[in-house]
């Protein structure tokens, strides 16, 4: 291709910032780079365009090093009036034209897209504008004839038609969860209410899924107001019986866009006004704002923007003249394509379903998941469960944990437990896993047992590695009858899947195991067969990346390479993922193994990287990435060779990524396969051969998969799915990690 016709990509943020912007900015300069196109930063959005100068900056590989942990947008946003005029886009083409820019790749909400998109349909006529003018030449606009468009959304609302998620929008539901958590505290203590106000403008989504993290006792949403007259009523005889229940706190999260179902705005403030006068109670509003905004990305935000961005150079390539613009995004946990106007007119419908009070609708349009996890959230904000059916003779369903512990099991075990007593049947739950049931240390919960374990880490109900074998199987037959179980739902990892499997296979033994029996995957290794994303393995991901932050702080400071060492066992998810969000040039992995050669390779870069400038080096290490080279032999084997150029420092991260309080996705995700658990054992305990199965989130859709596949789905020797998703993602971290291509001019 000649070098005239080079693609030139210009990379805008426009709107409201949101954390992970930067990490798109970083994939697509990189990616294109590495493709020999050039690139450059248009700073300041819409405006930088309009002022041209220097604030449009052309970007080296390294000029994009360093941030993807950043918040914000380092390049720049601003409102710009002045691109709305026909004049101002004429000069932002000019100025374009001078860098010779054809393609833009604008990351923004509706507003800033949609302007991208009026942009290129005027383009042509822009251009036969500044040919008849003089200020440029009709070769040039010959050469640049045609601006193609790739639109990213950031946006925390979570508002945009074409994606399942925005950029920002689970960080800013990680600040959302913080927030909620410290202030339950807070109340708890002094027996207060709470009102939160949480972002969102006509889009209910931060407010539902932060109520739904949080184990709120109310939230008001756009979408769906009060379908009563008189909602203040029920609202506060909700949160009434909840204190007569035993709870020191209420929690209310309103959504900056509700309203009721005349159209009349809820404030905050009028919510706090009506709970201080009908129940007299202490009541504060928090009003968090921008600190939504704010902050580090999540592990999520960092890995979606990446490959996002890498996609969009993907699309800039293979754009042709008759292309139309085209928004890059996330369906299903797999990057998509969609038009851009299509998705900007399918999002203004739902703004347009509220305004006209069409309610059912905006619910519709908004998706069947954001439609169940209302109802699952209605259901468990119940401060007692409904009355049973008496027409029903009610089942006892038993619960308990398998494995290590992973953040969201309690959240999980709090959703089964409610849902399933509100539907009228006894929850057991078996404490200290497969051990637990073959002593029969088994207790029937109520719905106040699990209060506050939407937010707890850990395992409450305790959990056992405990495999049972031989005689171990007549003595949970014998538990299981005597405790009349007529379900079972284990949550955990590949000791609890092997277990359940071999209780399905011993069902002509023993009759006692002809009861429908689900596992749940909740593991931080994600390593489970029929699952892409297992509960707990989010929360690892952000606990590695939050040490690796600081570890990287530490490195620049004083010229070190690191060798950071996650879990995973034979499974390099936590690796690779961590590493994609981390930015670390090397990730050793159990799937490809490690050779001697990879070590002198990965030495060589490191040194020529220290002599040319460079002060940090970060390597990570999945755990059983090889028995030979271990993480204290590369750390020593990159010290000596190293010398005087750097210091090597080894980090094992260690339980730590087994820690801490879940994140917002395992929270959710822990709840909708909780629901979907219990709707699968009701519906199975009562047939003359229920079947018994494993539950998994797949290309973003919940799907049960039978016990009897569970074999031929697993690599025993590995201990980890046959088939591994993430893997296809390996060549894009190799490529973002690479030491920068020399460019030509």
């Amino acid at each position: 291709m000649p070098a005239e016709h080079t693609k030139r990509i210009g990379i805008l943020t426009s709107g409201g910032d949101a954390a992970g912007m930067n990490a798109a900015v970083r994939a697509t300069a990189r990616t294109a780079l590495a493709r020999g196109m050039q690139v450059y930063a248009i700073y300041e959005g819409y405006q930088g365009m309009v002022d041209g100068g220097d604030r449009i900056h052309k970007l080296s590989w390294d000029s994009v090093g360093g941030i993807l942990h950043r918040g914000g947008t380092v390049i720049g946003t601003a409102r710009c009036p002045a691109f709305r005029s026909r004049e101002g886009r004429l000069q932002a083409a000019r100025n374009l034209l001078e860098h010779e820019i054809d393609s833009l790749v604008v990351i923004g909400g509706d507003g800033s897209l949609t302007g991208a998109n009026l942009f290129r349909q005027e383009w042509p006529g822009l251009l036969a504008e500044l040919v008849a003018s003089g200020a440029i030449s009709q070769e040039l606009a010959d050469r640049r004839a045609h601006l193609a468009i790739v639109g990213l959304v950031g946006s925390i609302d979570n508002d945009m038609a074409g994606t399942d998620m925005t950029i920002g929008a689970d960080t800013a539901l990680h600040r959302i969860t913080e927030a909620v958590d410290a202030i339950s505290s807070t109340a708890a203590s002094h027996q207060r209410t709470f009102v939160v106000e949480v972002m969102g403008r006509h889009c209910g989504y931060l407010a539902l899924m932060g109520a739904l993290a949080t184990g709120a006792d109310w939230v008001l949403i756009p979408e769906n107001p009060p379908n009563v007259d008189n909602w203040e009523a029920t609202m506060c005889d909700v949160l009434r019986a909840g204190r007569e229940n035993g709870r020191r706190d209420s929690i209310v999260i309103v959504a900056e866009g509700a309203q009721d179902r005349t159209g009349k705005p809820i404030s905050s403030d009028y919510v706090k006004q009506v709970l201080e006068e009908r129940l007299g109670e202490d009541t504060r509003v928090t009003i968090l704002g921008h600190v939504q905004r704010g902050g580090a990305p999540s592990a999520f935000d960092r890995t979606m923007s990446t490959l996002l961005g890498h996609a969009a150079v993907d699309e800039i390539a293979a754009a042709t003249p008759d292309s139309e613009a085209m928004l890059i995004g996330m369906r299903n946990n797999r990057i998509t394509r969609a038009s851009l106007m299509r998705c900007v007119e399918q999002t203004r419908s739902v703004a347009e379903a509220i305004g006209a009070h069409e309610y059912e609708r905006a619910m519709e349009l908004r998706g069947g998941s954001f439609r169940d996890s209302y109802r699952t959230f209605r259901t468990l904000v119940q401060t007692r469960p409904h009355q049973p059916d008496p027409k029903h003779k009610p089942l006892r369903l038993g619960v308990l944990i398998s494995g290590g512990p992973a953040a969201g099991m309690n959240t999980a075990v709090r959703a089964a437990v409610r849902l399933g007593i509100d539907k009228g049947h006894a929850m057991l739950g078996i404490r200290n896993g497969f051990q637990g049931l073959i002593d029969g240390d088994i207790d029937e919960m109520d719905w106040m047992s699990v209060s506050g374990w939407a937010s707890m880490g850990g395992a409450e109900l305790g959990t056992s590695r405990k495999q049972p074998s031989g005689r171990d199987f007549y003595a949970i037959a014998r538990a299981i009858e005597q405790h009349q179980i007529d379900g079972l739902l284990m949550l955990g990892g590949l000791s609890g899947y092997q277990t359940i499997y071999h209780l399905y296979a011993e069902r002509e033994n023993f009759p006692a195991f002809n009861i429908p029996m689900i596992c749940l995957p909740a593991t931080i290794n994600n390593n489970l067969p029929g699952t892409e994303l297992s509960i707990g393995a989010d929360t690892a991901l952000n606990n590695i990346i939050e040490v690796v932050d600081k570890i990287k702080q530490s490195a620049v400071a004083a010229r070190r390479c690191f060798v950071v060492e996650v879990m995973g066992r034979d499974c390099g998810y936590l690796a690779l993922m961590s590493g994609m969000a981390t930015g670390a040039e090397r990730v050793y992995l159990n799937e490809e193994g490690v050779t001697l050669r990879d070590l002198e390779a990965d030495l060589q870069h490191l040194i020529d990287g220290f002599r040319g400038g460079k002060r940090l080096g970060l390597m990570i290490r999945n755990e059983h990435a090889s028995q030979i080279y271990t993480t204290g032999f590369m750390a020593a084997l990159f010290e000596e060779e190293g010398r005087d150029l750097f210091e090597v420092r080894q980090a094992i991260l260690g339980h730590l990524q087994q820690g801490g309080d879940p994140s917002p996705f395992d929270r959710i995700q822990a709840t909708r396969l909780a629901a979907r658990c219990v709707e699968f054992l009701l519906d199975e305990a009562r047939k003359p051969a229920p079947e018994s199965v494993f539950i998994g989130l797949t290309e973003g859709q919940v799907r049960l998969f039978s016990m009897a596949d569970f074999p031929r789905m697993v690599d025993e020797a590995h201990q980890r799915p046959k088939t591994q998703w993430w893997l296809d993602l390996r060549p894009i971290a190799q490529l973002l990690a690479q030491p920068g291509p020399e460019m030509a001019e």
